[in-house]
């Protein structure tokens, strides 16, 4: 085995995300200000910063202001301010309008802006080099690594130029060492390290179980009179049934773009539902059609929430090092929003850091950074919709009525606090116990299929590399997820990764397409027997969503 080349730095960030950037950041900002060095590097797996970046996205400036209060001089790409609000309660064929004044303050977006979250983390990205960070787009890490004593003393990235059977291409690259005091995990939603983070040091002991959830988006170029910038639409109800957590964005960016998805709860019960096509039934709305006809899609992908909010939060540290934005779950489901909280969070992740190193300690736990959390403006936030999935999951009805009453009568101050004990993925039941779900055939004008859909996400992965995602017993999907649950992993995928095929002997078996794979990490936190675990493929594969 070739030797591992190392590098030593002061910090390792794994992620330019918003999380890792804002962490990256704000501990060159304090070391200006002491006028102290500190060393600080960012992994990205992605082939660019912001290439693997989804979201809605509405953006609250709140943390950015303390971050970078002179963001718009600065040339943040933040031009669309939100000038309207809608929430519409669908049926089948018609839409109920909520009255504004009847919104709770979570889904008012007044001073919020429409953005392009890619292109707002690229520019972060811009920010973060200027101030010295450095920034490794093309890299993934691979695996942690760990002092004598348990401690994590940074990650190491993949190998490079395997081939599928695992010999080595003559383009082989071993991956490299990167040591640091400490290192900050930024990998967002299902994160393959935080995962085992969490499992290594027990960080989920006494918590809810994480909660998340699928958003699979669009954008579109509209029909110049259907353009509305700045126009916030959400909807609840059709076409998910009403025990089905989930509901629809609809946003309005400038330059007659529109973007549009579906987020569906992951403990959904239904084998036979599937949230590709859950969205695209609902473009198909008389409500909501008249926006994209005579339009074109021009963009797709898919990505994993982590909503579970604040009682599903995992303790932050651990020896070595902390979890900051989505890898740990700071997104406010409640208000449908999580940029603001990555980049809160990382920024106090950075300065527990920053205190940490400057008292001379390393691979120590931050204790610092869960303290001045529980004293923030973002805990007293998320504190506020501590119960909103809790409730959603005894349904629709009682979700939407509990959630009005705590947030517009009760303003967040309810005395009451929900637990709930079941993942995701023990919430799927037998498919013969369930109605079987028909879907319309895509049009290809509204309405697409997942390898249409594929293509213009830009993901490419090389053919003869080792399959990433991989299965801990390969008779699992045969014997058990087909036979009682139907093959749910054929639909809860929305790029067609897997499909069960007859071989020719006429058995069932599962095809894994993981050139398909749009690095949503559904698989990982759906799959009822847990048997499939995403690993990074090689650095810079994937998707490429060019500002998404």
């Amino acid at each position: 085995m070739a030797e591992r080349e190392s590098m030593e730095y002061d910090v390792v960030i794994v992620g330019a995300g918003p999380a890792g950037l804002a962490s990256a950041i704000r501990l060159k900002q304090l070391a200006a200000q002491r006028q102290s060095e500190i060393s600080v590097c960012v992994l990205e797996k992605g082939s660019e910063v912001g290439a693997h970046i989804l979201s809605g996205a509405v953006m609250d400036t709140k943390a950015l202001d303390e971050l970078i209060p002179d963001w718009k001089d600065k040339g943040a790409p933040l031009h669309v301010p939100v000038t309207e609000d809608k929430f519409l309660f669908l049926t089948a064929k018609g839409a109920r309008s909520t009255p504004n004044w009847l919104l709770p303050e979570c889904f008012q977006n007044h001073g919020n802006y429409v953005v392009r979250l890619g292109d707002v983390t690229r520019w972060l990205g811009e920010q973060a080099e200027a101030l010295g960070v450095e920034i490794f787009p093309g890299f993934a890490a691979a695996e942690v690594l760990y002092t004598e004593d348990g401690a994590v003393k940074g990650v190491a990235t993949g190998d490079m130029g395997v081939a599928r059977d695992g010999s080595h291409t003559p383009n082989y690259q071993p991956g490299m060492e990167l040591h640091a005091r400490y290192t900050l995990f930024a990998e967002g939603s299902r994160g393959q390290l935080g995962r085992q983070l969490i499992e290594r040091f027990k960080l989920d002991e006494g918590r809810n179980p994480q909660s998340y959830a699928i958003g699979i988006k669009e954008m579109w170029e509209v029909d110049p009179a259907q353009s509305q910038p700045g126009l916030v639409m959400h909807t609840s109800g059709w076409p998910l049934d009403s025990d089905t957590y989930g509901g629809s964005f609809l946003y309005h960016l400038s330059d007659n773009l529109v973007v549009v998805g579906l987020v569906v709860g992951l403990d959904y019960a239904n084998p036979w539902l599937s949230p590709f096509e859950e969205f695209q039934r609902f473009k198909t709305h008389p409500a909501i059609r008249p926006t994209f006809e005579g339009g074109k899609r021009i963009a797709y992908g898919a990505r994993s929430l982590t909503a579970g909010g604040l009682l599903s939060l995992p303790k932050l540290i651990f020896p070595g090092g902390a979890m900051v934005g989505c890898e740990a779950g700071f997104l406010n489901a409640s208000r449908i929003k999580g940029s603001h909280a990555a980049i809160k969070s990382g920024s106090l992740a950075a300065e527990a850091v920053f205190e940490a190193l400057s008292a001379g300690r390393q691979h120590d736990e931050l204790r610092a950074f869960p303290e001045a959390f529980e004293k923030s403006w973002l805990h007293a936030e998320l504190n506020k919709a501590r119960n909103f999935k809790q409730w959603f999951k005894k349904g629709r009805t009682i979700g939407t009525l509990m959630t009005g009453i705590e947030q517009w009568l009760l303003k967040g101050k309810m005395p009451w606090t929900l637990r709930h004990n079941k993942p995701d993925h023990a919430c799927l039941q037998p498919a013969s116990e369930c109605a079987r779900i028909e879907y319309p055939k895509p049009d290809g004008k509204l309405t697409f299929d997942r390898l249409s859909s594929v293509f213009i996400s830009n993901t490419n992965h090389d053919e003869n590399e080792p399959i990433h995602l991989t299965l801990k017993d390969p008779s699992v999907p045969v014997e058990i997820n087909l036979a009682k649950y139907g093959g749910p992993e054929a639909r809860y995928c929305p790029a067609g990764v897997y499909e069960f095929i007859k071989d020719d002997s006429g058995k069932d078996r599962l095809q894994i397409n993981a050139q398909n794979c749009v690095h949503c990490k559904t698989c990982d936190i759906k799959d009822p027997t847990q048997n499939i675990v995403w690993v990074a493929p090689q650095g810079g594969e994937g998707p490429v969503y060019n500002g998404m």
